[in-house]
């Protein structure tokens, strides 16, 4: 780190916290050549996931949004905002730890529906109805049937 008083390039850490929220990292260093002290700080560098869209464009991948169509897939259902948020988290991580840059809008919505089949039956049939564009009802019997059956 750049010595803030100097310019100098070479310090020695003296203290390492992390901050309150537990998202960065403070730093009070000490440079080499003044003595002077200065604090930094550290975060972590997320990388952004891709998703693929059907026509094969790209778009950051966005938690609001899938939270917000799961909220509505489960509007008067017993399922808690904080259940709905934690399946979130857990979509980001499962991308986040495969490393992967891109991925297939048709994948999330998969993992999404897998888990959300765990989490309410109604809410799921909700989902995919729109997910999978279902066009009539015999779409909806062919997916309560799997349902029913598995």
């Amino acid at each position: 780190m750049r010595c803030s008083a100097c310019g100098y390039l070479d310090s020695k850490v003296i203290d390492s916290r992390q901050t309150e929220d537990g998202a960065r990292i403070r730093r009070r260093r000490e440079c080499l050549k003044c003595g002077a002290r200065f604090t930094t700080y550290e975060e972590m560098e997320i990388q952004r996931l891709m998703v693929v869209k059907r026509d094969q464009s790209l778009q950051p991948f966005d938690r609001e949004k899938l939270l917000s169509r799961l909220l509505r897939a489960c509007v008067k259902r017993p399922v808690s905002v904080q259940v709905l948020e934690q399946l979130v988290h857990e979509i980001e991580s499962h991308y986040a730890n495969q490393m992967r840059k891109e991925v297939p809008s048709s994948e999330i919505g998969e993992l999404v529906l897998e888990k959300l089949r765990k989490i309410d039956q109604v809410a799921y049939v909700r989902f995919a109805s729109v997910y999978r564009e279902f066009d009539g009802v015999d779409h909806f019997m062919e997916e309560l049937q799997k349902l029913k059956e598995g």
